[in-house]
């Protein structure tokens, strides 16, 4: 049902890339999945860099959380075949490297929120974190981590 939800949303997932660092993407634990921090990095590229307030407007941090999304699903799904297993979003980590003074992080963090309720309707919606941080690894605008409760595939 979810994957056929993501064709009519016309969202198609971008390839699960190997960590960069010493860290598993996924860890799933008696049925909760445990999704490492995602940066919006595409094809190794960073969309954006930067503070946000700053070199980053909310809209382009908007986007970067919306592709931290997608490849936290994107490691969800190699891992556990397909996302038709996930019962729910639990919660989300939001972390935003944010410009001294800037307190919209729950506006930028809204635009992941958004996205897996779309794509999970009711169980998309979670229990959150939104904050502001002084730096992220590679200069990332955003990163957010993902707990996502699955069920088991027999």
């Amino acid at each position: 049902m979810i994957e056929q939800r993501l064709q009519e949303l016309g969202i198609v997932l971008p390839e699960p890339t190997p960590p960069l660092y010493q860290y598993i993407p996924v860890v799933i634990h008696n049925g909760t999945a445990y999704i490492s921090g995602q940066v919006p990095r595409i094809n190794n590229e960073l969309l954006y860099t930067g503070k946000v307030g700053a070199e980053v407007s909310v809209e382009e941090a908007r986007k970067c959380a919306e592709i931290c999304v997608l490849k936290g699903l994107s490691c969800l799904r190699a891992e556990i075949g397909s996302l038709d297993y996930v019962e729910r979003v639990v919660k989300v980590g939001g972390f935003v490297q944010s410009n001294p003074g800037f307190s919209s992080q729950p506006q930028v963090i809204d635009a992941a929120s958004e996205l897996l309720e779309r794509i999970f309707g009711e169980n998309g919606r979670h229990a959150r974190t939104a904050v502001g941080v002084a730096e992220l690894p590679t200069n990332a605008p955003v990163e957010i981590d993902l707990i996502v409760a699955v069920r088991s595939r027999e």
